[in-house]
């Protein structure tokens, strides 16, 4: 927690199946401190039936650019996962980042002279699986934004997530560079604590002992 700046900043995270991971560190953060991080969600979600209600209450938002740079300003902080659905249900056990060319966080960073958090969660795709991952489900998701995939699991497993040193603003950064720095952060940080492939059973054991990687 010594990694969040008292001030403004952007967490960005890898986005597990279902990221029940940023949910607990933004209650921590209301307990510890008073203060809420905002969710930057895509604006699809907050059209799935019984989701939206959630999003709010978590306090999630459909940011516009415009929207998110300002509230920066007023000195709030943002938790944004580039790789979104298509890494929560595409990314597998190995927890590839798959971030495309997304830079948008990046450039909201350098906007509002902000620094970026990465952050990582140790176990976070043992919690639920995307069950039919094929060519033909990741097709459909890339021409039409539609998740044809189905979760399961909601396993008890154990996890712990980590927060890496801040990237700070620097003005002769662009947000290419930006991005690919905060994408290193994280990969660093999954190498650092993330035994790969993922494995579920593994996973859940490690509520009963102390298991560290390799």
């Amino acid at each position: 927690m010594e990694h969040l700046p008292e001030g403004p900043g952007i967490i960005v995270f890898y986005h597990g199946t279902f990221h029940i991971d940023y949910f607990f560190l933004l209650s921590r953060l209301y307990l510890q401190r008073g203060k809420l991080c905002i969710l930057v969600a895509d604006k699809a979600l907050f059209y799935v039936p019984g989701l939206k209600p959630l999003l709010q209450v978590m306090a999630g938002i459909p940011g516009s650019k415009a929207e998110c740079v300002e509230m920066l300003k007023k000195g709030c902080l943002l938790g944004i996962a580039p790789g979104g659905a298509r890494e929560a249900f595409f990314s597998d056990e190995n927890y590839n980042l798959l971030w495309g060319k997304r830079k948008g966080f990046a450039q909201l960073a350098l906007e509002a002279k902000v620094p970026i958090i990465p952050m990582f969660t140790k176990n976070i795709k043992e919690v639920c699986r995307g069950y039919g991952r094929t060519r033909l489900s990741r097709w459909l998701y890339e021409k039409t934004r539609f998740i044809s995939t189905p979760m399961y699991g909601y396993f008890p497993v154990k996890l712990c997530t980590y927060l890496g040193e801040p990237i700070p603003y620097d003005p002769n950064t662009t947000a290419e560079e930006l991005a690919e720095k905060t994408k290193v952060a994280i990969e660093n940080l999954r190498d650092q604590y993330q035994k790969v492939p993922g494995n579920i059973l593994r996973a859940v054991s490690e509520r009963f002992g102390k298991h560290n990687k390799d």
